[in-house]
């Protein structure tokens, strides 16, 4: 398999943004990084506005979209576009990048919620390695990334994804729109809705929610190890030792010690054969799996360029999930680090690219209708054979194996879906049939 060259990168320029890669709440010094996204210079303005999608900063709107609302012809989907005033929009400078705004300005978040949500689509477009077309498109050619304060949310819809805030730390007020993760994770849910479509009639099963969750934290995931302080604080803080709580397996994060879920997680599929009530929940075995994957791929690829010994990745695979892991590994990994910090970068990104494209192709495969994680599993395995010639099949099955799944089956659910359930969101809803 070939990998790319990471050491030398060279790109066509794109639209410059600032945005935060971890939420700048609850951290003492929050630092901002400079990406491009693909649009060339000059091709997004004022809002910021684009081919694929634009912001509205809307004044006295106090519905979201999504909501069913009276109207001429009885009740319907309230769906943009919105219509009404708006507040000045975020402005590109002379050279058409959007450097310029800060995060003191009432237009940041406006440029912050556009740039990571087109940064997330770049990342995953890559993978895929063509552009996928919006799943509300028979209705709009671009998504309205609308800014609504008073929502206690953030929800990808028809046509829409809008952004609210939390006040639950202590009062303050904190918008979604400046974390990136809760961005990209949206943005995961409308590429599998692309992708593999929604559930014909009755047909969704409990794993086709759970695996929507656990993919949009995979799309958020890897997106954030694009951004090259995101890389180097990882190993800065773990020397590799990437099974230790640090900022990769903590999603969505609203301040520095809460989170909304964790990819290095010990549950199993049958800790849900009696039943489950949330689709959060019942995604965790699968995004453990997918995240040990990741590791164990990362740690192949140290050894494939001598940075690792087989006798460490060994130790590595006997201690996992023991208590004596943490002591004895990160001596060795703090050693092996220090000896080569440029080369575990690059197995890290190497990996993360392999993970990637793994995952693109695999959900291809995927139909909504009965999904279940064996699926995902045996694309994934199909994937690899065709790709690889089979290399990590054993890395694929064993993690597989080790959440249970294959092995057990998810009962019912339990209670009637909730307000924050998929199955009954405004994510899923759509305006005719």
């Amino acid at each position: 398999m070939q990998f790319p060259d990471y050491a030398a990168e060279d790109e066509a320029p794109g639209t410059r943004f600032l945005l935060f890669p971890q939420s700048p709440f609850g951290e003492a010094a929050a630092e901002l990084e400079l990406v491009e996204i693909s649009a060339p210079p000059g091709t997004i303005g004022p809002g910021p506005s684009g081919p694929r999608m634009y912001v509205v900063d809307p004044i006295g709107k106090t519905i979201p979209y999504g909501a069913i609302v009276p109207g001429p012809f009885g009740p319907g989907m309230y769906l943009p576009p919105w219509h009404g005033q708006r507040n000045a929009p975020a402005v590109p400078d002379e050279f058409g990048n959007f450097l310029h705004i800060a995060p003191g300005d009432p237009e940041f978040e406006a440029a912050h919620l556009f740039g990571s949500a087109h940064f997330t689509m770049d990342v995953w477009e890559g993978y895929f390695g063509r552009q996928i077309p919006w799943h509300f498109e028979a209705d709009y050619d671009r998504l309205e990334l609308s800014l609504l304060p008073g929502l206690d949310n953030a929800h990808i819809g028809w046509g829409f994804l809008e952004t609210g805030g939390t006040t639950e730390h202590e009062g303050e007020y904190r918008p979604y729109s400046l974390n990136f993760d809760v961005v990209a994770h949206e943005i995961g849910h409308a590429l599998i809705y692309s992708v593999i479509g929604l559930p014909s009639g009755d047909n969704a099963s409990g794993e086709y929610y759970g695996f929507h969750e656990s993919a949009a934290d995979m799309v958020a995931l890897l997106a954030s190890l694009h951004f090259g302080s995101v890389v180097e604080a990882l190993l800065d803080e773990t020397r590799g030792n990437l099974y230790t709580y640090n900022r990769l397996n903590r999603f969505a994060e609203t301040a520095q010690t809460a989170q909304i879920r964790m990819a290095a997680n010990d549950k199993l599929l049958s800790d849900f054969a009696c039943g489950w009530t949330s689709e959060h929940a019942l995604s965790e075995p699968l995004t453990g799996a997918l995240f040990d994957i990741l590791i164990d791929v990362f740690h192949e690829r140290l050894l494939d360029h001598g940075l690792i010994t087989p006798e460490i990745e060994d130790l590595s695979d006997r201690l996992e999930g023991t208590p004596d892991y943490s002591t004895v590994m990160q001596a060795l990994f703090d050693e092996r680090y220090a000896q080569d910090p440029e080369g575990f970068r690059i197995a890290l990104l190497e990996a993360r690219d392999l993970m990637g494209s793994y995952l693109a192709d695999a959900w291809d495969m995927l139909d909504a209708d009965g999904l279940s994680y064996s699926h995902v599993e045996e694309a994934l395995l199909a994937v690899d054979r065709d790709i690889s010639g089979g290399a990590y099949q054993q890395i694929i099955e064993s993690n597989f194996r080790v959440r249970d799944i294959g092995l057990a089956r998810v009962g019912p659910r339990l209670a009637d879906p909730d307000d924050d359930s998929h199955a009954v969101s405004v994510r899923t809803r759509v305006p005719h049939p």
